[in-house]
């Protein structure tokens, strides 16, 4: 099982965990809410779980453009 993390506003690809067992507390899933959890996890069909986060380009431009947030996906 391996997690793939993506910029849920750009789609790149952060990073992926290869580790067999990864404690979700370890991670800060259990303090999601259901409807966070949801919207960010999905588990694919091999086992992989996809994470949706924000990568360091579009978080930097968030906060140089607040107004970005009105957009579904950015280019950069």
């Amino acid at each position: 099982m391996a997690m793939h993390y993506y910029c849920r506003h750009c789609g790149t690809n952060i990073g992926t965990l290869d580790r067999l067992s990864v404690q979700s507390e370890s991670l800060g899933f259990h303090k999601l809410t259901d409807e966070e959890r949801h919207d960010m996890i999905s588990y694919e069909s091999n086992g992989d779980i996809q994470i949706k986060s924000i990568c360091e380009d579009c978080q930097e431009s968030y906060e140089r453009n607040p107004s970005y947030h009105e957009n579904d996906y950015l280019i950069h």
